[in-house]
């Protein structure tokens, strides 16, 4: 679907732009057992980060790189993948784009499947590399050689990595290094972003310093923490909360703001947050809480990585992204809902987006949102991505009907205290959408009639879709009162797990990710190499859906 950008310019986002306020995106972090036994990084001199993305300049080919490849699927009359992201959207989000399950609103530019490696047949070369070099090169870090060689560059006003991952993590979730990042669990959305699909990840957030203070300035973990689980109450919680609504936190310190959070009667810890303040707490006394909405300053850091079969929840030492953004501009209302409107004015008229921003300090979005990414080099070694493989993160960060604030994970957190932890699987169970009786990924699959959106992971497809038809008794076991999790329902086995990490190293090899970076096993079959009608052949079967929702109905919450 088209994403294009282009509401007024404001302050912040100049600022941004020129290099003076820095940009910030999505980290990873490592659990903190095995990052404590990581070596210091000394600098490569031969190694520099920004290279390529210099080199390449403003060149831009595909000028529709933010339209995922997913959006090409060739759906036929049941398979719709669609509903999960295009959907009737909930307030504050504007998008209500649940159309776009129904046609492709793209430019002409856009009609052209650009997404060209998803046709290649990589088997052959996957047969090539040995398991245990694939195995060798997914257990090495390359997070730190690029904190280290971006570490005092005062060339680059873009984000350099702050999380110390070797230092790791509290039990509480608090980087170890001071940083006040914060590592979460949570629920991965449906489809792409599932292991079984070829890679995992893991997510922090970090609040600006006035939300970690007290009103004297001085740092505080227990105000921090109430900021944090206000947060995650108005992005996590119901758009339309009912009469009672209350929202499961940690232990949080009554006292250290003098307000009755629980409405218990008394100034003592609280474990649960009823209704929402009208204000933060602290330092950030003065900015209001907004539900569905983030403040000015909120940062988000997120690695994609390849898959260990060995690993706790997979993840791999080795990341393939490293991506940051940051809230440098908190829209009013009447600026947001204007900001949508534009968004699907220019979809209908089929306009080409146009980003501001470079991939010296980000791309800006739309909404507020600046991103930064890094990806691998032939080396496997990060480096900053160019101007277009920058657009690649637009598309689904930019106006669409599902997110909340444009975000995915932090809405999907675990509940409270037991989602401040570092990314894993074990133990989750598939609860259903907001809104929902049904568990979340038996509905997709239902709906998709596959494990991905393009229905080509055989594997998933043999687990369960035995004769075609969905066995549903045996994806229940993962919902909640079954005997397995989504670490059982997710994962691909590990001859499959291997195939799709060396699928990827080809790609990086190639440094063709202008081509596609979804690592396929084989040339997929339910894709379009270029749009031909614009009315998908769902309108005509009326197999469409509405009623997606990215919160989810935890059993620990009303």
């Amino acid at each position: 679907m088209l994403r294009s950008h282009r509401p007024g310019f404001h302050l912040a986002s100049a600022l941004a732009l020129l290099g003076l306020v820095a940009v910030q995106w999505w980290l990873p972090a490592r659990a903190s057992s095995e990052a404590a036994a990581a070596p210091a990084h000394v600098p490569d001199p031969s190694y520099d980060p920004l290279a390529v993305a210099r080199a390449a300049g403003s060149r831009v080919d595909n000028l529709e790189a933010s339209i995922p490849p997913q959006c090409y699927t060739r759906t036929g009359a049941t398979s719709n993948p669609c509903f999960a992201c295009h959907t009737a959207s909930q307030d504050p989000n504007g998008m209500n784009d649940w159309h776009l399950q129904q046609e492709y609103a793209f430019s002409d530019e856009g009609r052209l499947n650009h997404w060209t490696n998803l046709f290649v047949d990589r088997r052959p070369a996957i047969a090539a590399i040995a398991d245990d070099d694939i195995l060798r090169h997914v257990r090495e870090d390359n997070y730190g050689p690029l904190r280290a060689a971006l570490r005092d560059r005062p060339d680059f006003p873009g984000y350099a990595p702050d999380l110390d991952l070797a230092a790791g993590f509290g039990p509480d979730g608090l980087a170890r290094d001071g940083s006040m990042w914060r590592t979460y669990a949570y629920k991965p959305f449906v489809g792409a972003f599932w292991p079984t699909n070829g890679s995992t990840g893991d997510a922090f957030v970090r609040l600006p310093e006035t939300f970690r203070t007290c009103p004297e300035g001085h740092v505080s973990e227990a105000i921090y923490k109430i900021n944090l689980a206000v947060l995650e109450a108005a992005v996590a919680g119901p758009a339309k909360p009912p009469a009672g609504f209350a929202w499961p936190t940690e232990p949080l310190d009554e006292r250290s703001v003098g307000v009755d959070l629980d409405r218990d009667g008394r100034l003592a810890t609280a474990t649960v947050l009823r209704g929402l303040p009208t204000h933060y707490f602290g330092g950030a006394a003065r900015r209001p809480v907004r539900r569905g909405v983030y403040p000015e300053g909120t940062e988000f850091l997120h690695s994609v990585r390849y898959l260990d079969p060995d690993a706790p929840g997979l993840l791999a030492a080795r990341m393939k992204e490293l991506r940051y953004a940051k809230k440098v501009d908190e829209l009013d209302r009447w600026a947001t809902q204007r900001a949508y409107e534009e968004e699907f004015d220019s979809r209908q008229e089929g306009q080409l987006p146009r980003w501001r921003g470079s991939p010296e300090v980000g791309l800006l979005g739309d909404f507020g949102w600046q991103l930064q990414g890094f990806i691998e080099d032939e080396r496997g070694r990060l480096r900053l991505q160019t101007a277009e493989e920058h657009r690649f993160c637009m598309g689904c960060h930019n106006g669409i009907g599902i997110t909340v604030d444009q975000t995915f994970s932090f809405p999907r957190k675990l509940p409270g205290a037991s989602g401040w932890k570092y990314q894993d699987l074990r133990g989750t169970s598939d609860v259903p959408a907001a809104g929902h009786a049904e568990p979340e990924y038996l509905t997709y699959m239902r709906r998709v009639g596959g494990g991905d959106e393009l229905r080509a992971n055989d594997e998933m497809l043999a687990r369960f879709f035995p004769g075609g038809a969905l066995d549903e008794a045996e994806v229940r076991r993962a919902a909640p009162g079954g005997d397995r999790d989504l670490a059982w329902l997710l994962a691909p086995s590990r001859a499959r797990a291997l195939a799709l990490d060396k699928a990827y190293l080809l790609i990086v090899r190639e440094q063709s990710f202008t081509r596609g970076r979804d690592a396929t096993l084989a040339p997929a079959a339910n894709v379009h190499r270029e749009i031909g009608s614009k009315t998908t052949e769902l309108a005509a079967a009326e197999t469409r859906w509405l009623d997606a929702r990215l919160q989810l109905a935890w059993p620990a919450t009303p």
